[in-house]
């Protein structure tokens, strides 16, 4: 069976730690977690975001499925959201995931017909890949 290729949308400032769990997940057979381990350093409406952009949208429109790791802070960041919409525009297969049942989510994954893990575990969010 093929791997199945994911681009994982995080806030890097306050979410890395999860995405780097998912990475260790990666040795599993199943999965090959594809994302972009670039800083939100540089303002979405920056000049110097433009290249950001197209390397994202290329490593997005590579994925078949596009998973969304929910944090505390992941609702104001403008990077995610970005990649959200991205990722719907590409008609990308949405999966989300929670750090915490409390976060919230980002609007842009509102009424977009995302397949939500109910928990940050790997049985969980493999579950809801498969059901994307």
């Amino acid at each position: 069976m093929a791997k199945k290729k994911i681009f994982i949308s995080y806030d890097y400032d306050n979410d890395k730690h999860y995405k780097n769990l998912l990475l260790a997940w990666d040795k599993n057979s199943e999965f090959d977690f594809g994302f972009s381990d670039q800083s939100a350093d540089v303002s979405i409406q920056s000049t110097d975001a433009a290249a950001i952009k197209r390397a994202i949208s290329a490593k997005i429109n590579a994925a078949t499925y596009f998973l969304c790791i929910v944090g505390e802070k992941t609702s104001k960041s403008s990077w995610v959201s970005w990649e959200i919409e991205k990722a719907k525009e590409l008609n990308k297969k949405l999966v989300a995931v929670k750090t915490s049942s409390g976060d919230i989510t980002p609007s842009e994954l509102l009424n977009s017909g995302a397949s939500w893990a109910m928990s940050f575990t790997f049985d969980a969010i493999k579950k809801a890949i498969d059901e994307a």
